[in-house]
């Protein structure tokens, strides 16, 4: 399938330290590095592993830091033809401080990407598209929102399937003005914090509710080593995460997380199923160093996903190359009508369950949720049976 994405493309400076320095201190890293990054080039490369054409809408600046951002990229056959070049700014660079729990902290430059130019939008490429992936850090402000909020609205005409991915910063920045944007997507990702922060509200619950009252119907939050929790208006699903061994650094697992979860949806898996495939891949990308290290493969993934969360006869599988799904209203599975209820081996009860709760309220300065909380804020069918050491990008 063609997909369009957009967002940053950077140079990381990796440092791996013991512990983050206090102010006026100085300290010596047990090693760094130089590699590439940004949201946006972390999502054209993973999906371009997943057999996809994608195209990266982006900008750098023409400066010897562009072949740096640009170089895996290249290798895995992204199509760079709509990357922009700036005179006058320098490419985006990311300063990236990394504990031996794989946590990170960040300095981040915007550079280049700040001004990317709606006026060279590669309007006739998106319409032919079949998916559109955005960073919603292309959405803060300038330039580079106005480009992004002009494709969007040619994907909507076109009725081609927006998938968007929050970041932290994004929404520490713009807060709940981002909302009005990003509503109009038809899948959102976020994580717990980025969530309350869009939303204003202190519980998923009331969060979800209120995103369900702007007129967004999927959403997907993950919640760092318990997986994801997978909402609907009509469903709700706590998805345990995928174990691995070898956690090294969290940086770009998430975004490799939405390239496959935006695969998997359309490759027509149900939203449950695409959790699953997405926790799988967030794992992988985190048992490397940098956002653009994993090496992946649907095939790989899809032995894991089996092997961890079962099989699933109900999945349609699709080819790459088949045309883009149509949209539906309740927009849980993009390429065939919602069913009043969803098939599974197992009995189910006759109807949908809602998520009805009374949590205690996740505060925002809340950095995780305890496992009691996710379960009695999304109800899950079982206890969780195990859970993965990766946390979603923060």
């Amino acid at each position: 399938m063609k997909l369009f994405v957009i967002g940053d493309v950077t140079v990381d400076h990796l440092y791996f330290l013991e512990r983050i320095p206090r102010a006026g201190e100085e300290a010596m890293p047990i090693r760094s590095t130089l590699i590439p990054g940004g949201a946006g080039g972390s999502l054209a490369y993973y999906a371009a592993q997943l057999g996809h054409q994608v195209m990266l809408g982006a900008r750098v600046g023409n400066d010897p830091f562009q072949e740096v951002a640009l170089s895996k990229l290249k290798a895995v056959g992204v199509d760079l033809s709509a990357i922009q070049k700036d005179e006058n700014t320098l490419t985006s660079t990311i300063t990236i401080m990394v504990t031996p729990d794989a946590e990170r902290s960040m300095i981040s430059a915007g550079g280049a990407n700040r001004n990317l130019d709606a006026a060279e939008l590669p309007k006739k490429t998106i319409e032919d598209s079949d998916a559109m992936i955005l960073s919603a850090y292309a959405l803060v402000s300038g330039m580079q929102r106005e480009y992004t909020v002009r494709a969007m609205q040619i994907a909507q005409k076109q009725k081609i399937p927006i998938f968007i991915d929050l970041g932290t910063g994004a929404v520490n920045t713009a807060g709940t003005k981002l909302l009005e944007i990003v509503k109009g997507a038809d899948y959102l990702l976020m994580n717990q914090l980025e969530l309350a922060r869009i939303t204003g509200h202190t519980s998923i619950s009331d969060a979800l509710e209120g995103l369900h009252a702007q007129g967004v119907h999927n959403v997907v939050v993950k919640v760092g080593s318990m997986g994801a929790i997978v909402w609907t208006p009509e469903d709700s699903e706590l998805i345990e995460g995928y174990e691995i061994d070898g956690v090294a650094d969290s940086t770009g697992a998430g975004d490799g997380f939405t390239a496959a979860f935006a695969h998997a949806i359309l490759q027509g898996y149900d939203m449950k199923r695409a959790a699953q495939y997405a926790n799988v891949v967030g794992a992988l990308v985190a048992t490397h160093i940098g956002a653009q290290s994993a090496k992946i493969s649907h095939l790989d993934i899809l032995e894991r996903v089996e092997e961890r969360y079962g099989k699933q006869s109900s999945i349609i599988q699709k080819s790459v190359d088949s045309p883009k799904p149509a949209k539906t209203s309740s927009k849980l599975v993009p390429s065939e009508p919602v069913k009043p209820q969803p098939v599974k081996p197992e009995p189910v009860k006759p109807e949908p369950v809602k998520p009805q709760v009374t949590p205690e309220p996740l505060l925002i300065e809340s950095p995780a949720l305890s496992k009691s909380e996710v379960v009695k804020e999304v109800p899950a069918k079982e206890a969780p049976a195990k859970k993965t050491r990766v946390k979603a990008k923060v």
